[in-house]
């Protein structure tokens, strides 16, 4: 039986986490000319549950992934939360809440959902590595730039990084999504046993 290695200093378990979280959370000090991704996010939420307004949220991919864990924390605060193409969605309407994601500045299926969320009176906030690419900024209400490097600016052809494609935008979504729920339960004024309640129990 071969010998265990004992790894190298950088590539160790610890080392690599170290290293993938400090690469997210520079993201959060980059300058932007937006305001703050987490600003936004926390007002846009918070409007829409004064007004009893509906969240519906939308992403491809991974990105998608992330929108659908953003979905259940929003129920878990008591808002009526609904992830788009879900069979049990209900239709949009004036007063109600698009979350979409497009990382690169939009996708055909992100850029559609948007224009048809507008057309039937629907507020739009698009989360965006790359605000000033694609078309989906053209049917935002609010933008939430998140700068961060997607899948179209990865890099030099042949180069292994350590977060590659997308990931350092769907990393940066978790962590920002997590800080929305925090602020968010703050402002709503969810305890957490409330939040805790509302946890499925048909697992």
């Amino acid at each position: 039986m071969a010998a265990s290695q004992t790894p190298s200093p950088d590539t160790s378990m610890s080392a690599l986490a170290s290293r993938i979280c400090d690469h997210i959370a520079s993201v959060f000090s980059k300058p932007t000319p937006h305001p703050p991704a987490l600003d936004v996010l926390v007002s846009e939420l918070s409007a829409a549950a004064s007004r009893g307004g509906r969240v519906f949220l939308y992403g491809v991919g991974r990105e998608g992934l992330m929108m659908k864990a953003l979905c259940m924390r929003l129920a878990h605060l008591g808002l009526p939360a609904h992830s788009v193409l879900d069979v049990t969605t209900p239709p949009i309407a004036a007063g109600d809440l698009l979350l979409a994601s497009a990382g690169p500045g939009g996708f055909p299926t992100v850029d559609a959902i948007c224009s048809a969320a507008r057309a039937h009176g629907g507020r739009v906030v698009l989360l965006t590595a790359q605000p000033g690419a694609g078309a989906c900024a053209g049917h935002a209400s609010a933008v939430a730039h998140v700068p961060a490097q997607t899948m179209a600016d990865d890099g030099a052809e042949g180069s292994r990084a350590l977060l590659p494609m997308g990931s350092v935008y769907e990393g940066a979504m978790f962590v920002l999504f997590e800080m929305v729920v925090y602020r968010l339960g703050e402002a709503l004024g969810e305890s957490p046993e409330a939040v805790r309640s509302r946890h499925t129990n048909l697992e």
